[in-house]
């Protein structure tokens, strides 16, 4: 290697779940290569669902992400729902929003806390950034334990729920088991308006994109699982549609699939930013009214700031959460029955990194005949790479190590969830 060119090689990414690799090259003082690798093995998850009962979906489907698994399992649900033409409403979908404000809760305080924070900090750790802020480390942690406790009320368990099935739940709690969650709640309020002044208070990277933000949208709400896909150019389409619009691409250097716009094959931003962006009118006004105290305005396109805009949708969840518990009666049946007939079926959930899509097809017996399932971070991918491209060269001169530590940071911004986006679209086993 010459002395004009430099290869900055990170075989292993810290502080994102999964593994990862980043390369970049610069050669003459221009930046000529960027690869987010991921090389983690396919995992194959649509091949496993096939020719299994489609009320199996809901728990094999949560097996795909240890920290994001209630949006894996209300995507599969949706998806089964929409093929065999169910609705549930009322308080059960009260409880699915409920379980969903436990997720978010317990995912992004994680992020915040345990994995971005010390990027903006200087500590290569959450470990060594708890000696010097031992109290805000405190804080997340006990965040994240309310929202785990959410999960463990509503789901059966933290990890990986098991009362979550095809038309509700195989069990719904009565007011008083909610009510223990009223105080912890409250509390996890207040802890996440000091998270949203505390993160809103660093130093942030002078960076903004144009970005494409793509997300759900709802008339009321802002979104969890339902709504149309909208986007900051113009689109506007239910889910069913998703695959005229998007397509998964092969790229040689990562096993998970790049997902683009198929007009212009464009890369899109999925996940906070995103859904704040097209949704910031669905926020509480109050929440709103915070939100621009700190600094953020109705669109926020710097990509460092997305902790801000976490630390608000962990607000906005802890509230959530205590207007569902406040409104809350106990449904006549934990859920609604369906009948079982053929039929294709597709959702969009907002997973906490960003939209989750499913399509599955179902025999008039109930099994599985195909599916596709896209993660939020192989939607991210191609805008992971593009940000890299436009970030880096502002760096460049930095030695190697800063500047390694600013790209890495660059990455961390969109939480990426490597295990979860190791899927091959189609697996195809021949047998003679």
């Amino acid at each position: 290697m010459s002395e004009k060119t430099r290869t900055i090689k990170v075989d292993y990414l810290a502080r994102v779940e999964g593994e990862g690799a980043m390369h970049l090259k610069i050669d003459n003082g221009k930046l000529t290569d960027v690869k987010l690798k991921i090389f983690e093995p396919p995992r194959f998850f649509e091949g496993l669902l096939r020719d299994r009962a489609y009320t199996e979906a809901p728990d094999i489907t949560a097996r795909i992400c240890g920290i994001c698994p209630v949006a894996y399992q209300m995507s599969a649900v949706h998806a089964m729902e929409n093929a065999l033409g169910l609705k549930v409403e009322g308080q059960l979908r009260a409880l699915r929003r409920l379980l969903y404000c436990g997720e978010w809760i317990s995912s992004h305080t994680l992020h915040i806390y345990m994995l971005h924070a010390p990027d903006f900090l200087g500590y290569p750790s959450a470990v060594h950034m708890a000696k010097d802020h031992g109290a805000a480390v405190e804080r997340g942690l006990q965040l994240k334990k309310v929202g785990g406790e959410i999960m463990t009320l509503l789901g059966g368990r933290e990890i990986h729920p098991i009362n979550v099935r095809v038309g509700g739940f195989y069990r719904v709690p009565t007011k008083k088991e909610l009510q223990t969650l009223v105080s912890p709640l409250k509390k996890a309020r207040d802890a996440a308006m000091e998270t949203v002044r505390w993160v809103s208070g660093f130093d942030f990277p002078d960076f903004t994109q144009d970005y494409i933000f793509v997300a759900l949208q709802h008339p009321q709400e802002y979104p969890f699982n339902e709504g149309r896909l909208v986007s900051s150019h113009g689109l506007d389409i239910a889910a069913a549609q998703y695959e005229d619009y998007f397509e998964e691409q092969h790229v040689e250097h990562s096993t998970a699939l790049h997902c683009v716009l198929k007009d212009g094959k464009k890369a899109y931003h999925v996940g906070p930013m995103a859904r704040y962006a097209l949704n910031f009118d669905r926020l509480p006004q109050h929440i709103q009214d915070t939100a621009k105290g700190v600094g953020l305005g109705k669109v926020c396109r710097n990509p460092f700031k997305s902790i801000a805009v976490r630390s608000i949708e962990v607000l906005y969840a802890c509230e959530e959460a205590l207007r569902i518990i406040e409104d809350y009666e106990v449904p006549e049946a934990p859920f609604v029955e369906a009948a079982v007939k053929a039929g294709t079926g597709y959702a969009a959930t907002e997973a906490p990194r960003g939209l989750l899509y499913h399509r599955y097809k179902i025999s008039d017996k109930g099994e599985i005949e195909d599916a596709n399932i896209v993660p939020p971070t192989s939607q991210n991918q191609k805008m992971i790479e593009d940000d890299l491209w436009q970030f880096v060269p502002q760096y460049i001169d930095l030695p190697d190590d800063k500047l390694q530590w600013h790209a890495e940071q660059a990455i961390r911004n969109y939480d990426p969830c490597i295990s979860c986006s190791a899927h091959f679209l189609k697996l195809t086993v021949d047998r003679t």
